[in-house]
């Protein structure tokens, strides 16, 4: 049994240490406030975003242990997409499925179509490049409603 948990923990060790440049609060957390896994919701509706450990601070700003967020939708998990280990080390591009809160805010109003969606929250430094290690979320599923 032992040679199994070694070889999985070899394999996530990399997953859990990529990064960009820019070092992070190894105890730091990205969390969503007000949706949880599995929630049922109205379009339009708001996410606040939570985070313990670092502070928020606009894109652009070099200070320790700050960051601002993103917010990915439907896409798979940071680091498990077809650019995976690009974004991980170069940053998160700009597109429907990854928005940029470079002004430091906290909250966002969407509108999604009805149906399943799913929600990661992305702590990215000063040019949008995740920490390292990355603060990321879990990956939530929600359910919007017609």
């Amino acid at each position: 049994m032992r040679p199994i948990l070694t070889a999985i923990f070899c394999f996530l060790a990399p997953l859990a240490i990529a990064g960009g440049p820019t070092a992070s609060n190894p105890e730091a957390k990205v969390y969503f406030v007000n949706i949880s896994d599995g929630d049922t919701v109205k379009s339009p509706f708001t996410v606040v975003f939570g985070l313990s450990g670092m502070g928020v601070a606009p894109a652009g700003t070099e200070k320790e242990n700050t960051g601002h967020h993103h917010l990915l939708i439907d896409r798979p998990p940071l680091g498990q997409g077809a650019d995976g280990d690009e974004e991980l080390a170069n940053g998160l591009p700009a597109d429907e499925n990854h928005m940029h809160f470079g002004g430091g805010q906290t909250e966002v109003t969407l509108d999604l179509a009805p149906g399943p969606h799913t929600l990661q929250l992305v702590l990215g430094d000063a040019g949008h490049v995740p920490h390292s290690p990355p603060v990321v979320s879990e990956v939530i599923t929600i359910t919007v409603e017609e």
